[in-house]
């Protein structure tokens, strides 16, 4: 059963799966679950790699366009259906419309040209090549949390806007980022970063007041996951070799 790569398949497809659910919660008004089933998707994207490894068997192109088309709806359309559809604060969103469409259309676009490049060339790279739109997804997250839903800093609509288009511009810039493979010292960090974003959205699910010590647990994990997010984009690009920047030669 390993070696078919079955488990690693189905992995794939529950990542696409949560990525629709995500984006039908958003549509339902219920942006807090949306982001934890983004977030649950990373972990799923992380399980079918790692099955996959474990199958010994050689990648193929089907593998790598099931990965991509998954990634498209939870880490590209997910993500830019929650800055283009705001139910709470209408009135404070109500003159941002546009930019929010605008701002959702950027995410969405570079999240897809993004990933059409890795599944053609991209995936030949020891290390990725702009940033990862995983990464991207949970940037995006975060400044949902911040600043929109719970608001952890005051609703603040073009600080959500501006952050996401300028993260989603990181994604296709020739900038090197690490893959989070094994002996990578970031590796840890950001599993805590995963771990950090899970534990602020499940006690916000029960809707805690401020004060509260549900509301003040969501606070310290979302400071944890700013942290981790901020250490990938800053450090991370220091921590990829030169020489393993560039693409493996002979490899499209």
């Amino acid at each position: 059963m390993r070696r078919t790569g079955l488990w690693a398949n189905l992995a794939t497809l529950a990542n696409g799966a949560v990525g629709v659910g995500a984006v039908l919660y958003v549509l339902a008004g219920n942006q807090l679950w949306a982001m934890l089933l983004i977030v649950s998707g990373i972990g799923f994207d992380g399980l079918d790699g790692w099955l996959h490894r474990r199958s010994g068997l050689p990648g193929t192109q089907f593998g790598r366009v099931a990965d991509s088309l998954s990634d498209a709806v939870t880490f590209g359309i997910a993500p830019a259906t929650l800055l283009a559809y705001h139910p709470y604060h209408a009135a404070l969103w109500a003159p941002y419309s546009e930019g929010s469409l605008l701002a959702a259309a950027v995410v969405g676009v570079l999240a897809l040209t993004r990933l059409a490049w890795f599944t053609v060339r991209g995936y030949a790279h020891p290390d990725f090549l702009g940033a990862p739109t995983p990464q991207n997804a949970l940037g995006v997250v975060v400044l949902v949390l911040v600043f929109d839903v719970p608001a952890f800093l005051g609703t603040q609509p073009a600080a959500v806007l501006l952050g996401a288009v300028g993260l989603s511009l990181l994604m296709v810039v020739p900038i090197p980022f690490p893959k989070m493979r094994k002996g990578t010292w970031l590796r840890w960090p950001m599993a805590a970063t995963g771990v950090a974003l899970v534990t602020t959205l499940l006690p916000l699910q029960f809707g805690p007041d401020r004060g509260t010590a549900l509301y003040d647990l969501a606070l310290l994990s979302a400071a944890v996951a700013t942290v981790g997010i901020a250490a990938y984009y800053i450090v991370g690009p220091w921590t990829v070799p030169r020489a393993l920047a560039a693409p493996t030669p002979g490899v499209p």
